[in-house]
């Protein structure tokens, strides 16, 4: 029996994303938050009396201005070498072998190999039987599918691959080293240790394992949701896998509806007790959270018109209420007027609103308005950012979603007016 840890994506003292954006974020407790995040990794490896730690790479996040990061790393392998547990580690695109002069040139403890960037090596670790697989990037841009160099399986052994790669699609990351499922599974291996995709999956298994560790650390609003890594224990016919979280903070992203809410004030003590579930979901981590009001609500033209006064009162009343243990990091207004208790309403606007909202009349303004956007996206450059099937008024989603949004900005800046057009 043996047990291994397996991480990856640690991204050594990098910055969270958008911290600097903002005077009010807790920066010194998030600025530390991806190395206080591996000293979980580390404390669990020491406490579950792992085997082995395998990092699929980018352990750095890009090369170390001073030796501060690689100190850091040698003492954290001094305390593993400590417990007698191996580390392999392997270069990712962050920390790939021509980016980095002072990372990596600090000499390690006996405990720790780092892998080849030049070709694939092997570890046999006669004692417990396991072969270890792996290659770094010798440079960032890594096109080719490393995996197909390795070597198959050792006979007799437990066989462990790790590499940094993109295996199928994921539209958040960009593609290095790209392998498949198939391709790995042909090499025989036991389980196959990724890195590079932050969210963590599991492509395979048990026959063979094909696992993403995930980042055991949230950087950004995009990476929401508990982050940890993955412990597999060999009982002596398969192998195990267990994940464990490790992060020291959260990111969330918050959906409150917000329909039944005839006035702005009565909107924070839900966000209150969504933020308040949340906390305890996250075992009281500290949370860093995007808020995004949703629904047909009567307060949506107050929402609207004072949008940078409700942000700041939802701040104020969300610090008062959690202090530092939840950061807004945004608020996105996205609500929308009660089209139906407006159009059914004896007023003027009512109207008005089921007048425009008659397929005829709708249908006229639509197709006016469909033209006037075609000249416009001839007149002006396409941001290379936006997908192209966001703007392609050929498509039927498209058209709907301008439809609903052009009725709601007429009908907010009526309400605005207080029904003068």
């Amino acid at each position: 029996m043996f047990k291994f840890l397996h991480t990856a994506d640690i991204h050594l003292d990098s910055p969270l994303l958008n911290l600097d954006k903002y005077d009010d974020a807790p920066r010194e407790e998030f600025r530390s938050a991806t190395r206080r995040a591996f000293d979980n990794i580390v404390d669990l490896a020491m406490r579950e009396t792992v085997d082995l730690v395998i990092i699929a790479g980018d352990l750095d996040d890009g090369d170390c201005t001073d030796f501060h990061t690689p100190r850091y790393i040698r003492r954290q392998m001094q305390r593993l070498e400590s417990h007698r547990i191996r580390v392999f580690i392997i270069q990712g695109n962050h920390d790939a072998a021509n980016n980095m002069k002072k990372a990596f040139r600090l000499e390690m403890p006996d405990n720790v190999k780092l892998f080849s960037t030049s070709k694939p090596e092997t570890e046999r670790l006669e004692e417990i039987g396991v072969a270890i697989h792996g290659q770094g990037f010798s440079k960032r841009e890594v096109t080719e599918d490393l995996s197909q160099s390795y070597p198959d399986a050792l006979p007799n052994y437990i066989n462990i691959g790790i590499l940094h790669s993109s295996c199928g699609v994921h539209d958040q990351h960009d593609t290095y080293a790209p392998s498949t499922v198939k391709g790995l599974s042909s090499k025989g291996y036991d389980y196959w240790a990724l890195g590079h995709i932050h969210k963590h999956q599991t492509l395979s298994g048990p026959n063979p394992w094909i696992v993403y560790s995930g980042n055991p650390q949230g950087r950004s609003v995009r990476e929401t949701g508990a982050r940890g890594c993955v412990i597999a224990t060999y009982d002596g016919e398969r192998i195990l896998t267990k994940r464990h979280e490790t992060d020291v903070m959260r990111w969330i992203h918050v959906t409150v509806d917000v329909s039944d809410c005839s006035d702005a004030l009565s909107i924070q003590p839900m966000i209150h007790s969504q933020l308040s579930t949340e906390l305890s979901k996250a075992g009281d981590r500290p949370l860093a959270a995007r808020i995004e009001l949703v629904g047909e609500t009567g307060s949506h033209s107050e929402l609207v018109r004072q949008a940078d006064y409700w942000d700041a009162q939802i701040r104020e009343s969300v610090l008062d209420q959690f202090d530092e243990q939840v950061w807004i990091e945004k608020i996105k207004f996205q609500t929308r007027p009660p089209r139906v208790a407006l159009r059914e309403s004896d007023s003027a606007l009512g109207e008005l609103i089921a007048g425009i909202e008659r397929p005829e009349i709708a249908a006229a303004a639509f197709e006016e308005l469909r033209s006037d956007f075609e000249k416009m996206l001839s007149t002006i450059p396409t941001d290379p950012r936006l997908a192209r099937e966001e703007i392609d008024i050929t498509r039927d989603e498209v058209c709907e979603t301008m439809k609903s949004d052009a009725r709601d900005l007429l009908l907010t800046r009526l309400l605005n007016s207080g029904g003068d057009a």
